[in-house]
């Protein structure tokens, strides 16, 4: 257990606690806790690659806190009719889809594909939506719809990638 992991850790100590906060309608709490989580995200990969602690852990369990914490900030958002339903049922698919896909790739022994710089600006975009629904700001749906279809050009993309370097290996 390293420092990048510990980090990535946390990510999972603070999705119930964005839950419970939200919930019982603390939004700016909750957000704090989502930014905090975002910064996370952001240290432990900064530190894992400029220190040379990339893990197989850490590497299986960092995209899983990210898909895990997206998940249930949209359940959230859900829950309190902030989110249409079809949104969330777009997000919830292709997360879900992503997290099984790599399990199983993982567990078949296939070499996977860090993230693309499309996948980061889509937690960037998912971030400003969040932030802008959160505070029921204008535009936030359509950010938010921005990022899904993005997320999905980058779930093409790393599809491609994996598929490439599976079949040269």
């Amino acid at each position: 257990m390293n420092v990048p992991n510990s980090l990535t850790m946390s990510r999972f100590v603070l999705i119930p606690l964005f839950l419970l906060f939200y919930l019982n309608d603390e939004p700016i709490v909750a957000l704090c806790i989502l930014l905090v989580a975002g910064v996370t995200d952001i240290l432990d990969g900064y530190i894992a690659r400029r220190s040379g602690q990339i893990t197989l852990t850490g590497s299986m369990l960092d995209p899983l806190a990210d898909k895990l914490m997206m998940l249930s900030v949209v359940l959230a958002l859900l829950i309190k009719s902030v989110l249409p339903l079809v949104a969330f049922a777009v997000m919830a698919f292709r997360e879900l889809a992503m997290i099984i896909g790599s399990a199983i790739f993982h567990f078949r022994g296939l070499k996977t594909v860090p993230a693309n710089l499309l996948g980061k600006a889509t937690t960037v975009i998912y971030y400003v939506a969040i932030t802008l629904m959160f505070f029921d700001l204008p535009g936030g749906l359509t950010v938010l719809w921005c990022g899904i279809v993005l997320s999905f050009v980058a779930s093409f993309i790393y599809f491609m990638k994996f598929k490439s370097l599976n079949r040269a290996s």
